[in-house]
């Protein structure tokens, strides 16, 4: 789930050669910058795992789940605002349930959370479809 973002473009991808604005580059950048904060800010010390803000929020009693949900379904937003297709978007949508579905569970759900990264995943989706790829190392 931690893969680099090197990922090939095929011809018939849907908004492969898409340029973008300023205003949609700008978006972009917000939805790659919550996409790492929430999934892959910290690296735990001696382990190859990456640890976002996502399942330290969701050990909030309560409302950590919702409040992580929701800041998952701003990328979906930004997404949509890009022009990303439906089917995506859908698919996008799918991913942020079944993270907050993973949350729900009492300790088995927070350990969950930390290898079950969605919102990195839907970024992704979103470079795919925009023909983004950003060339990076995370």
């Amino acid at each position: 789930m931690t893969q680099s973002a090197n990922v090939q473009l095929r011809p018939d991808q849907p908004n492969a050669s898409r340029s973008l604005s300023d205003s949609d580059r700008r978006r972009l950048d917000r939805a790659r910058t919550l996409a790492r904060l929430l999934d892959s800010v910290y690296t735990v010390p001696y382990t190859p795992i990456k640890l976002g803000l996502d399942p330290l929020i969701g050990l909030i009693p309560g409302v950590g789940d919702a409040v992580s949900a929701a800041l998952s379904l701003y990328i979906v937003w930004q997404a949509h605002k890009l022009g990303v297709r439906a089917r995506v978007l859908a698919a996008m949508i799918g991913l942020v349930i079944l993270d907050f579905l993973i949350g729900l569970a009492p300790v088995a759900g927070d350990a969950g959370d930390v290898f079950f990264k969605a919102n990195l995943w839907n970024l992704r989706l979103i470079e795919r479809e925009l023909g983004q790829i950003e060339q990076s190392t995370s």
